[in-house]
């Protein structure tokens, strides 16, 4: 119990209660929501939709974080169908409850002010540098994540007053200081102990399996002595970076290839330009009267940055300014643009502009003008370029001409590999879980081990692999997944029962050992026949990690009042441990903060569990039909 609280007390779970989490979801997908793309569902909640794209989104996010904190354990799992199912399932779980949430916020008159939105902006991490909050790395990042700004203030918005919700049930969950106390006690409590490692292979000598029993044996474990199916193979690689030192590039091709594409080769006229935004409400009027007169106010001389701190309902630029930093054409709503590049010296100001966020006053503060880079400074990189061109369409040529061939003559590579200039690799025989590279991904397994490839022993088509990089493959041998027979498997059988009925004589030699020490005889004898002595350890914490994990479990499941304090445990290395439980040590008392954390803590997975049971609730009473 004391390991749960202390894990979850820690985990992600517990600080997704606890803080805002944002750009998680943002890059995740849900800026699809602020699209008008058609899309097909994935579910409907309350009528509300679920997209495909953005369960896609979702769910790629899910993957990547899953591949970047697991690795080849991910890889192993994602080749399941039923796994990746499962996961996929999951994901849109997740988005029905985060919708189911929004709509119980709505229902309750939640709200979330624009200081609070100002306030949260300001103070995410993502968005700062040296500690301080950073507008080019703001906008960057949001407009990487497909957002304007006044978008990204109605998202986080939503998602601060779902917050609110979540706090709400947080505060409502709280720990007595008893409760707190006792697990306090119960987490620092330790023990002084010793114990003694008896090893089991001396008692193997005294062990003796007759054919009963491995039959027997063997007879009831029978999975375990399955093998899966096995295949070799003969492939042909191709990949276009292999053939970029085949391509040639004169000057005139250089020359050419910059002039066609000089527009990759200059930078687009920039301005930077400061605003201040009026939403319009519900008296169009009143605000538009509101926005001529700081106009005027602007067009009389007076600070324009002092302006916008005072009235911009851009929260975030109005600390600024009103500063939006650089941006080009095709990245501010149509009609902002048209404005500021309407303007024609920095210091400019424009009459009040309206567009689908309300009304601008907008400021030009500088001017960027397009620039062409010359040849001579992008020349390497014009060749990389042919060269990479060249390759591509070199390789796009040999998959042709291969695909044919191998199509023609079946059953050998040797031809197919002629023509690209390269050499057939062959494999030992491997699984779907020991595969070599490049072989080794599912895309190429799920190819290689179809039956009609294994039965027919013919080429395969073309397997991509990753961008411009194939390969072709033909089964030579096959083993199919068989139960290996007892003879086969007998030494190993054996071996396990040796090791099993040694452990088992070496707990019941220890035994003997508490039988002596409960009738009050000496066991120093008995310890140096085997060479043993005790290790003793002072202090041992419920987390502690200087002695094994079997001995310290053991150790805190004894006590001293009911002569329950030696035990005999399994090692998982095969051995066995004697402990001995002297003396429980509790804690002298607590500071302040540690019983606020740990109350803090105790409430929190409570908080976990409302909201959990608050999500599942709201499903019962709602319609949700998926797709």
């Amino acid at each position: 119990m004391l390991e749960s609280i202390r894990e979850r007390s820690q985990g992600g779970l517990a600080a997704g209660i606890l803080g805002v989490v944002i750009l998680s979801f943002v890059f995740a997908g849900v800026g699809s929501y602020f699209t008008n793309e058609v899309d097909q569902t994935a579910a409907k909640v309350n009528g509300e939709e679920i997209n495909l794209s953005t369960l896609e989104q979702a769910y790629q996010s899910e993957r990547a974080r899953m591949e970047a904190q697991f690795g080849e354990a991910f890889a192993q799992l994602a080749s399941s169908d039923e796994y990746l199912a499962q996961m996929r399932s999951g994901v849109l779980d997740r988005l029905v409850g985060e919708i189911l949430l929004n709509q119980q916020v709505e229902k309750l008159g939640l709200r979330a002010s624009d200081q609070q939105v100002r306030e949260t902006i300001l103070g995410m991490e993502e968005f700062q540098l040296g500690g301080q909050f950073n507008n080019d790395r703001y906008t960057a990042i949001i407009r990487q994540a497909g957002f304007q700004p006044g978008a990204f203030r109605d998202y986080l918005r939503k998602e601060i007053t779902r917050q609110q919700l979540t706090n709400a049930l947080l505060s409502s969950s709280f720990a007595l200081n008893d409760e707190t106390q006792q697990v306090l006690t119960l987490q620092q409590q330790t023990r002084d102990t010793r114990f003694l490692t008896i090893d089991a292979q001396p008692f193997a000598q005294e062990v003796s399996i007759d054919e009963g029993e491995l039959k027997a044996f063997y007879e009831s474990n029978l999975s375990d002595y399955d093998t899966q199916e096995q295949i070799s193979v003969a492939y042909v690689e191709l990949k276009s970076s292999d053939l970029l030192g085949t391509i040639e590039v004169t000057d005139a091709q250089v020359e050419e290839y910059y002039q066609n594409n000089i527009n990759d080769y200059q930078t687009d006229e920039e301005r930077r330009a400061s605003h201040i935004l009026f939403e319009l409400g519900d008296d169009e009027v009143a605000v538009t009267e509101q926005a001529n007169a700081v106009l005027k106010r602007v067009q009389d001389g007076e600070d324009f940055a002092e302006l916008a701190k005072e009235y911009s309902a851009d929260a975030v630029s109005a600390e600024l300014g009103g500063d939006l930093d650089w941006f080009g054409l095709g990245v501010m709503d149509p009609a902002f643009e048209s404005a500021v590049f309407a303007l024609e010296n920095a210091g400019d100001t424009t009459e009040v502009v309206a567009t689908e966020f309300g009304l601008h006053i907008i400021k030009l503060t500088d001017i960027k003008l397009k620039q062409v880079v010359e040849l001579a400074e992008v020349r390497q990189e014009v060749i990389d370029s042919l060269k990479q061109d060249g390759a591509s369409n070199a390789f796009y040529n040999l998959q042709e001409q291969m695909a044919n061939t191998a199509f023609e003559l079946p059953d050998e590579l040797v031809e197919v590999a002629s023509i690209a200039e390269t050499q057939v690799k062959r494999t030992e025989l491997f699984s779907r879980t020991e595969a070599p590279q490049p072989l080794d991904s599912a895309v190429v397994l799920n190819q290689i081990f179809d039956v009609a490839l294994i039965e027919d022993r013919v080429n395969s088509d073309p397997i991509e692999i990753g961008d411009e990089h194939i390969l072709f493959a033909r089964v030579e041998q096959h083993e199919p997944e068989r139960t290996k027979t007892l003879d086969e498997v007998k030494d190993e059988i054996k071996l396990s029962l040796s090791e099993s009925k040694a452990q088992e004589l070496a707990k019941e030699w220890a035994q003997t050992l508490i039988d002596a020490i409960a009738d009050n005889q000496p066991i120093d004898d008995l310890l140096a026949e085997k060479s043993l002595s005790w290790d003793s350890k002072e202090a041992v914490g419920r987390f502690a990690f200087d002695l094994p994990a079997e001995v310290r479990s053991e150790l805190f499941k004894m006590d001293t009042e009911s002569n329950n304090n030696l035990s005999v445990v399994d090692l998982d290395d095969g051995n066995v441990a004697l402990v001995e439980l002297l003396k429980i040590n509790q804690p002298d008392g607590f500071e302040d903060a540690q019983v606020s954390g740990m109350a803090r803590n105790l409430a929190t997975q409570q908080a976990q569990s409302l909201v959990l049971g608050v999500v599942d609730a709201l499903k019962a009473n709602s319609e949700v039909v998926t797709y």
